[in-house]
This record gives structure tokens, sequence and C-alpha cells, in this order.
């Protein structure tokens, strides 16, 4: 299996869990003399399962990912933390561009002006050059994962 197959089996099995524990909330309580629709012991059963095989299969993500080394010596582990960081410094900085773009309605000439301490254009500059990064470092990791084997 390939680490791209794995990593959407996880997103799967995620989904399933969270979709196994609606499905036992919503039979948890029923009114006296009914039944609920699904058994949640067998639902229960059946997360304990589906955890069990998540937990197996992250461990094998996790395995390859810190042991692939690339070409630039850098395992995919590392990569991932600094796409990462990456997609923080963006968020960072689109925040305070936000910020930096209010305008302060003033009402009379004699109100003091505000102004941004900081300049926008430059912010979002920065904004555009880690965005390229992250794409580009997203798009390698996308194509690393179609190559890479699953560890076990």
């Amino acid at each position: 299996m390939k680490l791209a197959e794995a990593l959407i089996l996880r997103a799967d099995l995620q989904k399933e869990l969270m979709s196994l524990k609606n499905r036992i909330n919503q039979n948890l309580l029923v009114q006296e003399g009914e039944k609920p629709s699904e058994n949640p012991y067998t639902l229960y059963d059946e997360i304990l399962l589906k955890v069990s095989e998540l937990e197996g299969l992250i461990l094998k993500i996790n395995k390859t990912n810190s042991n692939y080394i690339t070409s630039n010596n850098e395992s995919i582990s590392d990569l991932i933390v600094k796409r990462d960081m990456l997609g923080k410094k963006i968020s960072i900085l689109k925040e305070i561009a936000e910020e930096a773009t209010v305008k302060v309605n003033r009402y009379s000439q004699t109100e003091i002006k505000i102004f941004s301490a900081m300049k926008v254009d430059q912010l979002q500059r920065e904004i555009n050059k880690y965005s390229k990064e992250y794409r580009e470092l997203d798009t390698k990791l996308q194509g690393l994962n179609w190559t890479i084997d699953l560890m076990d």
C-alpha cells in the first residue's frame, strides 16, 4: 500500500468513527417500552475495532514519515512540520493584515487620525511568498505520498 492510500484510509476511518459515535448517541435514550433502532453495544464494539485499526494504521504512517529520507536528507515528518509552520505563518499574517486594514471612522476633523503601524502591502507580499512556498511543499508531499510504500 502506498502512503497516500494509507492517508486516505486514515481519513475514512476517522469519518467512520464519527459516524458510529453519532449513531450510538442517537440510540442511547429510548422511551420506556421501545427499543433502539440499532444496538448501541454492537456499535460500541465496532468503534473499538475501528480505533484499533486506526491505531495500527497511524503507527505505520508515522513510521514511514519518520524513516523515509528524501534526496534533500529530510524526512517526510520534517517536511510536514515545515508545511504546517508555513500554514501557521500565513494564518497569523492574514489576521494581522486584516486588522491593519480596518478603517476607523472619524466623525469630525478634530478627532485623532488612526493609522496602521504595519505596511499592509508588505504583509501581503509576505503572505504571497509563504503561500507559494506552502503550495510547492504540499505538492511535493502529495507526490511523494504516491511513490512511498507504507512501512510495517
